[in-house]
């Protein structure tokens, strides 16, 4: 008898087969339905967005003529009835007089926000809050963003609330308002700090006095150290008791010295890049940028920092660079970084810096620099250094410490001076003019 051969398509095999191709097939669909989900996703939260943004540009659209030119007067306000103020308070948007570093009456909008105890008798104290960068976008402008105005001020907002101070937080000229961001223009940012306690005083319902202090980070601790020096000149009817800046972006041609071929040089150059042709036109722009950078700074500066992330990321690994050459090697751009870089020397209050040693962005060694350069003309400065904390976390770890320092600086306690104290680094070696 003679036995058939048996197929290499057996049952068995078939089944092996189609099991293997069913399960292809179905990650197949199960991938392709995730890529759909993104997509519908994206495309749904860009839509809504658009409307959002649309449905605030009548608020943020200023009268022409201006009704007035006065710094600090109150375009318009409104209660911004989807945010929680913790610690209990109303937020109110704003949009107010302020002015361009000649003296050009402009307009800026921000968020004040009023505690729900009671004022006392001689009226509430008033924290100026500087914010760090975000990028020059509508949905990342703090007054603006879908998501509420609460960027870094949690773990000390609340407490601030409960100690019955108003809080005026500027988005800066230009982010948010028509118009070109002054970014790292110290004059400008101290502007449109000051101009925010007037127009929070110019409100009824804050019951706002005329002692005041200013915190910021990062770009907002540039902000914080510029207002300390040009408050007593430029706003006499105020009365600033004291500064704190978080990781500040101070020694300018040290923190470029050293950042212009790194990754973060995408996150901060294409603002500077828009901004600071305003102040030096003759500024050298094509000559320090790379190819890649060209053609791409403004559609980044007029985005998000934390949505461009990915493509920062991207960028670095594959070795694009921001910068062509290091700009400061160039006498124009090291003559305007030296001259927004903030002089504590002239500042007529105490300052309190806070510096995270992890911080890849504002470098601790620039900070360290800082500290040095105001030790060494006698400016009455206090730093507390962080171990294992980024810039990111800086200001919303040191909060608290820096709620309870500004608190005696509205009671009138002396400040202490820690510049005996050795510094945890070495400071940056500053740069020498080209």
């Amino acid at each position: 008898m003679i036995r058939k051969k048996k197929s290499s398509t057996s049952p068995n095999r078939f089944k092996n087969w189609f099991f293997r191709h069913k399960i292809f097939s179905t990650m197949m669909i199960l991938v392709l339905l995730i890529v759909l989900g993104f997509i519908v996703k994206t495309t749904f939260t860009n839509w809504w967005d658009y409307r959002y943004q649309q449905g605030l540009e009548a608020f943020y659209t200023p009268p022409s003529p201006l009704p007035s030119s006065k710094p600090g007067d109150i375009i318009r306000s409104e209660v911004m009835s989807n945010v929680t103020v913790p610690g209990g308070g109303t937020a109110y948007r704003i949009l107010y007089v302020t002015q361009l570093p000649n003296g050009t009456p402009a307009v800026s909008s921000g968020v004040v926000y009023v505690p729900t105890a009671p004022a006392p008798a001689g009226g509430r104290n008033v924290v100026a809050w500087a914010h760090g960068t975000l990028g020059f976008g509508n949905d990342c402008t703090p007054s603006r963003n879908p998501a509420g105005p609460l960027n870094d001020t949690d773990n000390w907002l609340g407490s601030m609330m409960q100690r019955g101070w108003v809080v005026a937080a500027t988005d800066y000229t230009g982010i948010g308002t028509s118009g070109t961001p002054f970014y790292l223009i110290g004059t400008s940012e101290a502007h449109d700090v000051i101009n925010s306690v007037r127009a929070a005083r110019n409100m009824p319902v804050t019951n706002a006095g005329s002692t005041y202090v200013v915190w910021g980070h990062s770009q907002g601790g540039h902000s914080a150290l510029f207002t300390a020096q040009l408050a007593k000149s430029y706003a006499p009817e105020l009365k600033l008791v004291g500064a704190a800046a978080a990781a500040p972006a101070a020694e300018l041609n040290a923190l470029f010295n050293q950042q212009y071929n790194q990754a973060v040089a995408w996150g901060i150059g294409p603002d500077a890049v828009v901004s600071w042709p305003q102040m030096y036109p003759s500024l050298p722009i094509d000559s320090v940028l790379s190819s890649a950078a060209q053609g791409s700074y403004e559609r980044l500066a007029y985005g998000c920092v934390m949505q461009e992330l990915g493509t920062i990321e991207l960028r670095d690994t594959l070795g694009q660079q921001f910068f062509s050459t290091n700009p400061i090697t160039d006498v124009s751009w090291y003559a305007a970084a030296q001259e927004q870089t903030p002089q504590p020397s002239l500042a007529g209050v105490p300052i309190f810096v806070v510096q995270g040693l992890s911080d890849t962005v504002v470098l601790p060694n620039t900070t360290a620099l800082l500290v040095q350069n105001a030790c060494s003309s006698g400016t009455n400065i206090s730093t507390n250094w962080f171990g294992n904390i980024s810039h990111t976390q800086i200001a919303m770890t040191a909060g608290p410490i820096v709620t309870n320092w500004l608190a005696d600086r509205f009671s009138g306690a002396p400040a202490v001076s820690n510049c005996s104290q050795p510094l945890p680094v070495s400071p940056a070696t500053q740069p020498t003019s080209p």
